[in-house]
């Protein structure tokens, strides 16, 4: 027998028929809050984040500053790592509400709100019609559980939420491939020069990709539709429909006049830098020491898109993605979930693939991950009552699964190494119960995946895992982050503001142990890095043994590396002392 609940709620939906623009205004609104809740609850609520953070939010404050749009400078220094579309987002938020931390993640935030409406627009029209007549508006419902896990899960919510590239490459990324298939989808009626407008919004994408980051932004994309075409032959058919005589020029001239420019004003260097280092390398060898074992991205996809991870392998099975012939009969527009299952493994295949690995490499395939789990949450609503062996064992592992993360959660302070930045951090957290309250989120929320299995009211599932999430987001997650910005952020930012107030013209200003941004940016001041105290040492020696031009430098560092350079309490004056930090004035005789 049906709940109440579950009767009034279908009551519910049969009454939207009779109201469609209720369902417009509800799906808007939905949107909203989730996005809200995922990506801009305390946006900008605390402190940029070292190492890589500042580095984008600083090269696009300098970029207002000094008024050159072309090359990206950090530091006095070029920065060649990426493209200029996410400096150029960052500068137009600085000069829209100032330059703070809001306007360095806005454009992050933006990317995933939008990723995240065109993913509802694309499966509310594409997702598979109900068989169940007493579950209308089942695409409306899938829909809703693809956009929810997209907000929700948390490698989303991590890059959604940092100044970095990330997630506006996945933005531009995932909306290629969403607007190729609605092209696909649609094919022309008449036979005319120009694409269909979804292709032209699919160049358009692709192009913004390439100005993120780099050729990965139309080669990704472009070898998911390849594949993709290729296994349902219609490859060439789809080529002469796509035009793209025409969408490669638009693609080219939208992006590549930057790369021009760019090139004339830094010659081989970018060329070198860019190219060579940041693309080819990274694809080829290990850079910066970012390796990993060939398994490093099957964890990375259980843990960044958990607890709804562990339903991903029956979700895909679910699409039979190998019966080729069956997809190939199908209408275009029925052939999404397969599209979906090849946009998951090509991205993760090709990650796999390259040398260099981290973690936010595989983002892109994160709205793939949801829209198949949501598909296949909405074959199992057209019959919820008869569930399949393997979906039984899934659960279970649903609940096994959450209970671990609520066991590490209990015990995480205890095994969690220490930060030099934040030697207190570990301690404070101890002492906060925060970790507490989210063992007992994930440990309450595993007794009721437990007893809905048992009552075998599976249609429930992933509605607590869900709700489980939001909780932790909001009352874990936040506070942890409000708290390890006090403890590893704060006490730099005073730092840098300190030091901003101090130095003396021509004064230099110098870091030995840590290499963190953050100071430039708050500061607004160049600084010079040394990360090992060794070479920090060495340094000041040579500046003390020369007769210097300015009696004086300023030195960050932590308080007991102090006696480790050499310095004596009479070499310098403490003018600032906050956390890990020592801010002094250093005498150069």
């Amino acid at each position: 027998m049906k709940s109440t609940f579950a009767h009034n709620f279908q009551e519910w939906l049969h009454n939207l028929d009779k109201r469609p623009s209720l369902l417009v205004v509800l799906s808007v609104l939905w949107i909203l809050v989730i996005c809200v809740i995922g990506f801009f609850w305390h946006l900008g609520s605390t402190g940029l984040v070292d190492e890589t953070e500042p580095l984008f939010a600083e090269a696009s404050r300098q970029m207002v500053v000094t008024g050159n749009w072309i090359t990206p400078y950090f530091n006095g220094e070029t920065r060649f790592d990426k493209p200029a579309l996410i400096y150029w987002c960052q500068a137009i938020a600085y000069k829209i509400i100032g330059v703070n931390e809001w306007a360095v993640r806005l454009p992050s935030a933006f990317a995933a709100m939008v990723l995240t409406s065109l993913s509802f627009y694309t499966v509310y029209q594409y997702a598979e019609p109900t068989k169940n007549v007493s579950l209308p508006h089942k695409r409306w419902i899938i829909a809703v559980f693809a956009t929810i896990l997209m907000a929700f899960c948390p490698e989303m919510v991590v890059w959604g939420r940092i100044g970095v590239s990330d997630m506006l490459l996945t933005g531009f990324t995932s909306c290629t491939l969403l607007c190729f298939f609605w092209g696909y989808a649609n094919p022309p009626q008449s036979k005319g020069i120009f694409p269909s407008p979804w292709y032209i919004a699919c160049y358009l994408c692709a192009a913004g990709g390439v100005l993120t980051k780099g050729p990965i932004g139309f080669v990704l994309p472009g070898l998911v539709v390849l594949v993709f075409l290729l296994y349902v032959g219609k490859f060439w058919q789809i080529v002469r429909e796509m035009k793209l005589f025409i969408g490669l020029p638009i693609v080219i001239s939208l992006s590549l006049p930057w790369y021009i420019l760019v090139f004339l004003q830094n010659g081989q260097k970018y060329i070198d830098s860019f190219f060579g280092y940041h693309n080819f390398e990274r694809f080829t060898d290990v850079v910066n020491g970012h390796s990993a074992p060939w398994y490093f991205y099957f964890v990375v996809v259980l843990l960044g898109f958990a607890p709804y991870s562990v339903y991903l392998p029956i979700a895909i099975a679910k699409q039979k993605f190998w019966q080729r012939r069956h997809w190939s009969n199908r209408e275009r527009s029925q052939q999404f979930g397969l599209f979906t299952c090849v946009w998951f493994f090509v991205v993760f295949g090709f990650f796999t693939i390259a040398v260099t690995k981290l973690p936010s490499y595989v983002l892109p395939l994160m709205p793939a991950a949801a829209i198949l789990v949501a598909l296949f949450w909405g074959k199992f609503m057209d019959d919820s009552t008869t569930p399949s062996i393997s979906l039984q064992v899934t659960a279970w592992v649903n609940v096994s699964f959450v209970t671990v993360i609520a066991i590490a959660l209990f015990y995480v302070t205890r095994i969690m190494g220490s930060d030099p930045a934040a030697p207190e951090f570990r301690a404070t957290l101890q002492e906060s119960g925060i970790t507490t309250v989210g063992g007992l989120i994930w440990a309450i929320s595993a007794l009721v995946l437990a007893f809905a299995i048992l009552r075998r009211v599976w249609v429930y599932l992933m509605g607590i895992n869900l709700f489980a999430f939001a909780l932790f987001l909001l009352f874990v997650l936040t506070p942890a982050q409000f708290l390890m910005d006090s403890q590893r952020q704060l006490p730099l930012r005073k730092v840098a503001y300190k030091l901003a107030q101090e130095q003396k013209p021509g004064e230099e200003i110098v870091m030995v142990g840590f290499k963190k941004p953050t100071a430039v940016f708050y500061s607004h001041r160049s600084i010079t890095y040394f990360t090992t105290t060794p070479i920090g040492k060495e340094y000041l020696q040579q500046k003390k043994s020369q007769p210097p031009e300015i009696k004086s430098l300023l030195l960050i560092s932590q308080p007991k590396k102090y006696p480790e350079m050499g310095l004596q309490p009479s070499d310098y004056e403490v003018l600032e002392q906050k956390g890990a930090y020592k801010l002094a004035r250093v005498s150069l005789p």
